[in-house]
């Protein structure tokens, strides 16, 4: 089974982060929610307290076959902050392991840590000027795949997000069976 880390910092975008744990559970993935703070509880940008599975002193993030970071500020911020998580991206991208990220993220994180040089991605509106001052190239798409590397552009995003990112994991076929599961292809069908 493949092996998710989700990591929780205060101000968190709740769909960006909740819905591809959803789908990426119902989806068979192993999926960690991992909180940086100094509690379990992560509080979101909209002050939904979500408790984490782990805190993120107990991880040993070298099995990951995914670390994804939600959006949201300031937990974007809170995110690259955070000395240990910059390392564990650094790592996994290094690696050749999947990387992925959402709405601020992509530009608040990835982008200075040196992970979207050369690459095409996407981000929320407003934030595509830091991904140009990094060497990547705004896509302005839902979301972007590049190499080991995929990017989101905001909260409407997620689903679309998440059963690409389930795809790559697990199958294609899978990931449409989740989604006609969760009427989301009857949704994009009307």
């Amino acid at each position: 089974m493949k092996k998710v880390y989700v990591f929780l910092a205060d101000g968190f975008e709740d769909v960006e982060a909740l819905i591809p744990v959803d789908v990426w559970r119902r989806g068979g993935l192993d999926v960690t929610t991992v909180s940086i703070g100094d509690f379990p509880f992560a509080s979101s940008a909209h002050g939904v307290n979500i408790e984490a599975d782990i805190m993120f002193e107990q991880g040993d993030f070298s099995d990951a076959d995914l670390i994804f970071l939600p959006g949201g500020m300031p937990g974007a911020t809170n995110l690259f902050a955070h000395k240990g998580v910059c390392k564990a991206i650094v790592d996994q991208f290094a690696a050749g392991k999947k990387v992925a990220a959402i709405c601020a993220s992509p530009a608040v994180v990835l982008a200075p840590l040196g992970i979207l040089e050369g690459k095409k991605a996407t981000c929320y509106p407003g934030f595509e000027s830091v991904l140009a001052e990094n060497n990547a190239t705004y896509t302005g798409n839902l979301f972007t795949v590049d190499g080991n590397v995929t990017t989101g552009e905001g909260p409407a995003a997620a689903f679309p997000f998440a059963y690409e990112l389930l795809s790559q994991l697990v199958s294609k076929q899978t990931s449409d069976q989740i989604a006609e599961g969760m009427r989301y292809v009857h949704l994009m069908s009307n």
